[in-house]
């Protein structure tokens, strides 16, 4: 291995030490708890070590967003392969995603809730978001209904998701009727 490809693997392994550290920071204390300072305390680099790799908290955001993300799309498609059926199909969709929301609170806020930097549905969406909304239309479009645009379908899903899991996250819905409301959404919302 050259030195070249020995410091680019160095570099990678603390960009990830960063963003993992940044995140289970914010997922144990909130995103107000990660400051650069403290990042680089618990990681044991200098500040200027950490601001080679990240320009600042907001791009620390988004790296936790794009891996969490692909987390995402990862949790979406294995809940869905693992149903038959057009509608248990979208009851599962649903299902993991508020579980997704529901365990990964400092996750969840840097994808949808803090900027981070990143551009959404735009030509320059980073793929890890794409991705993620892959997801969801692989399995909505096939539920969206006869002259419905699927993506527009998934949209309005994704946003009554998004709806559900930021009320009950804030107290604002009972959690003990999230069933309900999944059943509910599924069985108004999709054409199976």
């Amino acid at each position: 291995m050259s030195v070249k490809e020995r410091k680019e693997r160095e570099r990678a392994e603390r960009e990830r030490l960063i963003v993992a550290t940044a995140r289970e920071l914010a997922e144990q204390q909130g995103w107000d708890a990660v400051t650069t300072r403290r990042l680089a305390e618990r990681i044991e680099y200098s500040q200027p070590v950490l601001y080679s790799h990240f320009r600042g908290k907001r791009e620390i955001i988004g790296a936790v967003a794009l891996e969490g993300a692909t987390e995402m799309a990862v949790a979406l498609r294995a809940a869905t392969a693992a149903t038959d059926g057009p509608r248990e199909r979208v009851a599962a969709l649903a299902r993991a995603y508020l579980d997704f929301a529901v365990r990964n609170p400092a996750v969840y806020d840097a994808l949808f809730q803090l900027d981070g930097g990143l551009a959404y549905a735009q030509e320059d969406t980073p793929e890890p978001l794409k991705d993620a909304f892959a997801a969801l239309l692989e399995c909505l479009a096939e539920v969206a209904g006869d002259g419905v645009h699927a993506g527009l379908f998934t949209e309005v899903f994704w946003a009554a998701l998004h709806g559900l899991a930021t009320l009950t996250r804030a107290g604002r819905l009972l959690p003990e009727d999230a069933e309900p409301r999944v059943e509910l959404l599924v069985d108004r919302l999709a054409v199976v």
